[in-house]
């Protein structure tokens, strides 16, 4: 399958070097597109002196910072006008393994969006203090429960997605970001039928960098949650299935 790793970025001079190495290492027949929002540390530029190099990485990059949601839509746009078959999502700093992206790959054969897991076999999340962690578990049993969407990590974001899922969703209608942004793609796939699993992962906390989460980031998802349990209960069902890709 023709497959696009699409890494948003903040000031992650870092590191963007090491992870855009690491993801070609583990898989070197993918592309790789970096969505910047003018980074004012320079990630942009060291990515630029990349591409010179390496005609596998793509850069797309934004006026001013945008948000996590929006730029991953600006790359599953990309993808679709590019004939991707399918995306991989994650983050820059190393908290999602790239030596688990084969193992995405692997599931997606049979499956429609197969997500790098923190909780399906437990916890299992390193270096985050109790609190963050509480709050990530609790915050993934609260939109399990009210959304109705059998997903034990529906906050994650390290995933890989069929570009015909991402077809099939009105990309422009996702305004969320963060843990909401990645509750509304599940939320989305789940309700139009396709096939997901969940593959356990171990999630270790960014080796350089600060965190951009926000309360902003997770009242939205608060809201966003109650959100699709309305919509639900107007009438929005599941669909019984969709053709295999």
């Amino acid at each position: 399958m023709k497959s696009l790793v699409i890494i948003p970025t903040y000031n992650e001079k870092e590191n963007i070097k090491g992870i855009i190495e690491a993801v070609l290492k583990v898989t070197p027949k993918s592309h790789i597109l970096i969505v910047d929002d003018n980074s004012p540390d320079g990630t942009g530029e060291i990515v630029k002196g990349l591409m010179k190099q390496d005609e596998r990485i793509h850069l797309l990059q934004r006026e001013k910072k945008m948000g996590l949601g929006t730029a991953y839509v600006a790359g599953f746009k990309y993808a679709i006008e590019k004939n991707y078959d399918c995306v991989v999502q994650m983050d820059a700093d190393f908290s999602h393994n790239p030596n688990d992206i084969p193992r995405l790959f692997k599931e997606i054969g049979e499956y429609d969006l197969v997500i790098g897991s923190r909780y399906k076999d437990g916890i299992s999340v390193v270096n985050w203090p109790l609190s963050r962690l509480f709050l990530s578990y609790f915050a993934n049993v609260y939109a399990r429960v009210i959304t109705g969407v059998p997903i034990r990590d529906l906050t994650g974001g390290f995933k890989c997605i069929k570009v015909d899922v991402l077809k099939a969703i009105d990309l422009d209608s996702v305004k969320a970001d963060g843990y909401g942004f990645q509750i509304e793609i599940n939320f989305l796939a789940y309700i139009n039928g396709f096939k997901i699993k969940e593959v356990p992962i171990i999630f270790i906390d960014r080796r350089a960098g600060y965190s951009k989460m926000s309360k902003k980031i997770i009242w939205e998802a608060f809201w966003l949650v109650l959100k699709l349990r309305l919509e639900r209960i107007k009438g929005l069902k599941r669909k019984e299935k969709v053709n295999p890709s």
